[in-house]
């Protein structure tokens, strides 16, 4: 594992560790961020990046699982999975939370507004 961080948001901490990988350390290179996830298909929730990531691995996509953070690079955002979803081709696996019980903190409907930050 690569870096680790904390997803803040209502109180709360949730600890993750992005992989290492060069996407994942130039998503890491943007933290701290500020960002509203939104409801995606019931699936995942959802931000835009302020900026591209490289992508390098968008073409071979992902099976994201429960607790997965990705990358869409067709769309340029981050995605935090609460359910598993088919194979997508254009994801990019950034890391996981780190306790998969974390997940239904994220999946209640709705957006919530969320710091994501390197840990200390």
């Amino acid at each position: 594992m690569g870096q680790a961080i904390v997803i803040r948001f209502e109180g709360r901490a949730i600890a993750a560790a992005l992989d290492d990988t060069p996407d994942a350390r130039a998503f890491a290179a943007l933290l701290p961020l500020t960002l509203t996830l939104e409801d995606y298909a019931a699936t995942e929730k959802i931000a835009d990046l302020p900026s591209k990531l490289p992508a390098r691995d968008a073409a071979t996509g992902h099976t994201p699982s429960v607790g997965d953070i990705a990358y869409y690079a067709p769309w340029g955002n981050l995605a935090i999975f609460h359910k598993p979803f088919r194979h997508s081709p254009g994801l990019v696996k950034l890391g996981r939370l780190t306790e998969e019980g974390d997940v239904a903190r994220l999946a209640k409907p709705g957006s919530v507004r969320v710091e994501i930050a390197k840990a200390p």
